[in-house]
């Protein structure tokens, strides 16, 4: 592949890159030079290719290069009732303890890491003109979709944040620290992935996809209280016929691209580049004793309680440690007695894909947008789905109605560990109380301001007074 170098103006949060084959490098650019806008179709590839790269992150323990969706589960899981650490020290601890600090590293991490995805999709949309009418507009959807994808992420853990939907030139990069309201990143995020939606189709499992658009575009709607769009669009991706349950919950984790995955992030084991880094903290794989990520004793509960054939695969006992329990999903260095295999030799170069979006997640929204806000549903085709999955859980018994608490149960063992419970909490209106009465149980203080990140101080300021800190920080 020819290399090419691309100059832009860009901030702290928005790092440059230059290309070399087919995996992108950070390398800070601070100008607009004359090879700024491609030529070919080819050289627009390279950073189609380069937003779901940025995505992937780097596995490197090095703080000088961004993680992309590999620190996510501190994020997530860990800010909710399924994981914590096991020591309670350092800035991994903030997150289990509700005491995130505006100075914490992998919130920086993040923040930087998706706003560098966003300016590499907005610099395939400046260039989309080079595309081929043959191409044009799927080129549009990919790019518009990763897009959607990161502001989703961002502005449902930060909240209001800078709306930057073009390459910034020095005359307007204030736009870098001006806190947009969150209905105007809404609105950006609809639009993309209409247009995704519009411009896609079904051939993609690690790169953007119709469903994949169809299925984001729903949580969006769910979150927003459209129940009936959100129906609509799940219901597409339903009877397109193109993904289906797999027979095997293991399955789902050990046979990349299976029939369920509907979008995921690709990597390939013991490749420096394209490998992660992230399952061997997130479980503990590879023999650490301090402990990343545990499995909580509400989790592992709720997964014996209610988690069927699914508990085996989703947690397991630390040999090393039998008071504490690891999260079994992505295990990169495999495990002879579940039949799971290595997928690297080196479990910080593992080669498990991330799922991000899949055929039992759909279902379950669907249930969601059929209770729409209620307490109950009876509807047949929402019970069936909802049968669906706890009948390959080995759960068979009968169910003729569901109801909210039930479904949210349901997704809690379903999609244990994978980064949704968090968002699930909040979009259901219950978050404040769960968590609230887990922080207590636990030692913790938790309060409404820690449903939000804080703005990583260092952004606050460069922004020399511009940016606003999120209350509570």
């Amino acid at each position: 592949m020819k290399n090419i170098k691309l100059f832009f103006i860009v901030v702290s949060t928005m790092i440059m890159v230059s290309c070399s084959d087919d995996f992108l490098e950070p390398a800070p650019i601070s100008f607009i030079g004359g090879d700024s806008f491609f030529t070919s179709e080819d050289e627009l590839n390279t950073w189609v290719i380069s937003m779901y790269d940025g995505i992937q992150g780097s596995p490197s323990t090095s703080s000088n290069v961004n993680h992309g969706i590999q620190y996510e589960f501190q994020l997530t899981e860990m800010r909710s009732d399924n994981t914590r650490t096991k020591a309670q020290e350092g800035q991994n601890a903030q997150f289990e303890n509700y005491t995130v600090q505006a100075t914490n590293g992998v919130v920086l991490d993040y923040y930087k890491s998706y706003y560098n995805v966003i300016f590499r999709a907005n610099v395939v949309l400046a260039n989309i003109d080079v595309a081929t009418d043959v191409n044009r507009n799927a080129i549009e959807g990919e790019a518009k979709f990763v897009r959607a994808y990161a502001y989703f992420n961002l502005v449902r853990l930060f909240g209001a944040i800078p709306l930057i939907d073009r390459v910034i030139t020095p005359e307007d990069s204030d736009l870098s620290f001006t806190r947009a309201p969150e209905t105007d990143i809404y609105n950006l995020i609809t639009s993309d992935l209409q247009t995704a939606v519009s411009s896609l189709d079904n051939t993609h499992k690690n790169r953007a996809s119709k469903a994949a658009a169809e299925t984001l575009l729903a949580k969006v709607y769910l979150r927003q209280g459209n129940y009936s769009e959100a129906k609509t669009l799940l219901s597409s991706v339903i009877t397109s016929g193109d993904y289906s349950l797999e027979s095997s919950f293991k399955d789902i984790f050990y046979n990349e691209s299976n029939n369920e995955v509907i979008f995921s992030i690709g990597y390939v084991g013991d490749n420096a580049d394209d490998s992660q880094g992230f399952s061997a903290e997130m479980l503990n794989a590879v023999g650490r004793t301090s402990g990343i990520n545990y499995v909580t004793d509400e989790a592992r509960e709720a997964l014996n309680a209610l988690g069927g054939d699914r508990a085996q695969y989703s947690y397991r006992v630390d040999i090393s440690q039998p008071t504490q329990f690891q999260v079994v999903k992505y295990l990169p260095d495999g495990d002879e007695n579940l039949g799971i295999d290595p997928t690297s030799n080196d479990p910080t170069l593992a080669g498990n894909d991330w799922i991000v979006l899949r055929y039992a997640d759909v279902l379950l929204l669907y249930v969601e947008a059929e209770l729409a806000g209620g307490e109950t549903t009876g509807d047949a085709t929402a019970v069936s789905y909802f049968q669906a999955i706890r009948n390959r859980a080995g759960l068979v018994d009968p169910v003729s109605s569901v109801t909210k608490q039930a479904l949210l149960d349901e997704r809690r063992v379903e999609l244990a560990f994978e980064n949704h419970r968090f968002f699930d909490l909040v979009r259901f209106g219950v978050a404040e109380s769960v968590l609230g009465s887990f922080a207590g149980d636990n030692g913790y203080q938790f309060s409404v301001s820690d449903l939000l990140l804080p703005i990583p101080e260092s952004e606050i300021g460069l922004s020399k007074g511009v940016m606003t800190q999120n209350p509570g920080y």
